[in-house]
């Protein structure tokens, strides 16, 4: 049944030696390198944005293992470093791959909403989780439809909570979202379509009225 369970993490894809790591990780964090693992995840989560979705409940599974286990923290200290450094590099990071990038903003936005400290977000990440959906609000980000796509997902995911963090910034970003569907040339129909969707699901407090929903929804399969 454990191991089943363990399958649903989608980790058939690496090789087998990673994928005994991670089960392992799973289940016995102390018996392996923590380090090692949380590399693994982070290096896989900047390939694959079906992973980085994933990513975040690995994590979590882990962080709880090891605190049962022996109460340490060291998978989410390496987590987080990882993290740091991959943030301090984002610009550079975009430069060379948008999608690598979009994967990367995945997986802050993933570990952000699943991995908790005392059941409450982690504080560290709430200010590079919101540079990063910053940087995906400016002109240059919000005429690729890719990156308009993971920002409407990721304030779909987590945009309450963050707004439960900090209101101000929320408010700071949407007032770049309101001028962009107005005044930026480059948008695409579809970019603004979804910037018109997010912008009324944080009117009417993070949820969407089912009249809504059909019309947003008929206009984007049209």
């Amino acid at each position: 049944m454990e191991d089943s369970s363990i399958q649903e993490y989608k980790i058939q894809s690496f090789d087998m030696e990673t994928q005994t790591l991670l089960k392992t990780a799973l289940k016995d964090p102390g018996s392996v390198d923590l380090e090692k693992v949380s590399n693994v995840i982070v290096d896989q989560s900047l390939k694959n944005q079906v992973f980085s979705r994933e990513a975040g409940r690995i994590s979590f599974t882990i962080v709880q293992a090891e605190t049962r286990q022996s109460g340490g923290n060291l998978f989410r200290r390496n987590l987080l470093n990882r993290l740091q450094q991959e943030f301090t590099a984002r610009e550079e990071t975009r430069r060379r791959s948008v999608q690598e990038w979009v994967c990367y903003v995945s997986f802050i936005c993933n570990i952000f909403d699943y991995v908790k400290v005392n059941n409450m977000p982690m504080v560290a990440l709430v200010h590079p989780v919101y540079d990063c959906l910053f940087r995906l609000a400016q002109p240059d980000a919000l005429k690729n439809e890719e990156e308009v796509d993971c920002l409407v997902l990721q304030l779909h995911r987590i945009g309450e909570q963050l707004e439960a963090l900090n209101a101000q910034r929320m408010s700071e970003l949407f007032f770049l979202l309101r001028d962009a569907i107005l005044l930026l040339d480059g948008l695409s129909s579809l970019g603004r379509l979804l910037l018109l969707e997010v912008l009324e699901v944080r009117a009417s407090g993070w949820t969407l009225s089912d009249p809504a929903k059909k019309y947003y929804y008929s206009e984007v399969t049209d």
